[in-house]
């Protein structure tokens, strides 16, 4: 996308209108496309690199498929992923889930990839965390709503 385009994106991404829409209708066309394709299209990976993340459900024990955007560190060995919920006052579901049991899997780019999951702290998050600004800078404005902190995960291959 030219650099018009991804500006324009970011700074829609970064209204409470869009933080109120996103989290219902994004995963859900994710789903769906993905489905669709037989996982060869993540509709939100047109923009930023996307995973469909599966982890087991922390109350439920259940396999739980979640689209994310993600930014691949080591092409195809380690992934960060951000708890932005896109700005919402709580944690997403999938970070309780990957805290409960850090073991998941990932498809990226239509293969199933093992998975451990590592909750970052300090300054190994601090460090993580200006790269992520550098890469998507309405994480960002999603930190500034929150009291939390944003939790920010380190998925390496199994």
């Amino acid at each position: 996308m030219a650099g018009v385009g991804v500006r324009f994106v970011q700074k829609v991404s970064a209204t409470r209108a869009f933080a109120k829409v996103a989290p219902h209708a994004i995963p859900a066309l994710d789903r769906a496309v993905h489905r669709l394709t037989r996982g060869r299209v993540l509709l939100s990976a047109q923009l930023l690199p996307g995973v469909i993340l599966t982890s087991t459900g922390a109350r439920s024990g259940l396999p739980r498929r979640t689209p994310l955007a993600c930014m691949p560190e080591e092409e195809g060995r380690t992934w960060l992923l951000v708890g932005s919920n896109f700005g919402r006052t709580d944690h997403p579901a999938w970070t309780r889930n990957l805290l409960t049991q850090p073991d998941a899997s990932i498809n990226w780019k239509g293969r199933d990839i093992p998975v451990t999951a590592r909750l970052l702290e300090g300054g190994e998050r601090s460090a993580a965390w200006k790269t992520l600004l550098r890469f998507w800078p309405p994480y960002a404005t999603y930190q500034g709503r929150v009291e939390r902190e944003i939790r920010v995960f380190r998925l390496t291959r199994r």
